[in-house]
Order: structure tokens, then sequence, then C-alpha cells
């Protein structure tokens, strides 16, 4: 048996991981945590972050993992990612060889442009946040959104109580805006690319 059976035999079936990924000051480490309180406030779930700080936090590609499982969590690293999220052209680059076969890529077609599949889902999260929205600052929380519609791995009213209880006052209402467009515009994506069969 090969190194790399041996370690797909150790990882439990249910087990779900998701690395979110871009540049420093885009709030993917929040956005990460976010996500993680979301997915955590199901008691059947077991969910750990994992956060990338170091001198990708000034600009280069950055990360943040959640990994996701209805029993323990042994090992708090993604091995094999389940999803990708790729906010920049850079942290696609460095990081989609870990999404593992049948994975799904989701991506801020705002700054990524150059893909290695066809096999994704494109969403101007940087373009919404700033022409929609008005503020750059939660293209982060849109991406949420999206996944959430997407994936199905954590519900929308999950993941709007999560954002608004950390939400800087004065803020809370610009923030659930940008979880339920990302749902939306998320929704929207998911059924053009898998369309009912009926």
């Amino acid at each position: 048996m090969s190194r790399v059976s041996l370690l797909e035999v150790k990882i439990p079936e249910d087990r779900y991981e998701i690395r979110l990924s871009g540049s420093g000051g885009q709030g993917l480490v929040l956005a990460a945590m976010l996500l993680a309180e979301a997915i955590g406030a199901d008691a059947s779930k077991s969910v750990i972050q994992t956060k990338s700080y170091g001198p990708e936090a000034r600009g280069g590609a950055s990360k943040s993992d959640v990994v996701v499982s209805t029993g323990e969590i042994y090992y708090p690293k993604a091995l094999h990612l389940d999803l990708l999220l790729a906010m920049t052209q850079e942290s696609l680059n460095k990081y989609y060889p870990d999404l593992k076969a049948g994975g799904t890529l989701v991506i801020d077609d705002t700054l990524v442009s150059k893909l290695p599949t066809q096999d994704y889902y494109g969403l101007s999260f940087t373009r919404i946040a700033k022409e929609q929205l008005k503020n750059v600052m939660v293209a982060n929380v849109i991406s949420l959104g999206a996944i959430a519609a997407i994936t199905n791995v954590v519900g929308l009213d999950a993941l709007l109580t999560a954002v608004l209880a950390r939400a800087p006052r004065g803020t809370e209402e610009v923030n659930r805006i940008a979880v339920e467009t990302g749902y939306q515009e998320g929704l929207a994506l998911k059924l053009k690319k898998n369309p009912p069969t009926n």
C-alpha cells in the first residue's frame, strides 16, 4: 500500500476541509472564524479553525482553514481540501494543488483570471462589495454567503447570526446585506451550473 493511500485511510469520510485564501487585508482569517462559529452552532458538528499569519499578512497569499466533522477531529490542519476559496490569483496558484479531485473551487473573478480548470464557481465578490454595497471590506462576508449557498456546509440563518454577532457597531446592516447578497448570487450560480433535471 502506498504512503498516500495509507493517509487516505486515516481520514474520516465525514471530514470536510475548507480553505479561505487571498491576500493580507481581505479579512479571510476573520471570515474563517465567522464560518467556524456558524458551523459550530450545530451541536452535532465538531469544527476547528487554523490561521496563517506571518509575512503573508502584509500582502502575499494568506489562508485560514476550517475542518468540520461529525466526530472527533484528531488532526486540525487541512490535508485534502473539499473547498477552496481563492480571492486572488496568487492564492489560487499557491493553494489549488491542495484541492482534492472533485473538490469545490470558488473564486473572486474580479481578481482571478487564469484558471487551471473549467470546473469552478466564479463570482465578483470585490466588485459587488465596491459597487453595490459601497464597502470593499465586506467582500469576505459576501463570499461566505456564496459558500453557504453553493455547498450547504452551513445554513443561512446560522451564518447571519455569527456575522451579526461580530459586526462592528454601525455595520450590522451592510454585513447582513453582504451575507444575503452572497447567498443569492451563490444560489443563482449553483442553479445555473446544476440545473434541475425534471
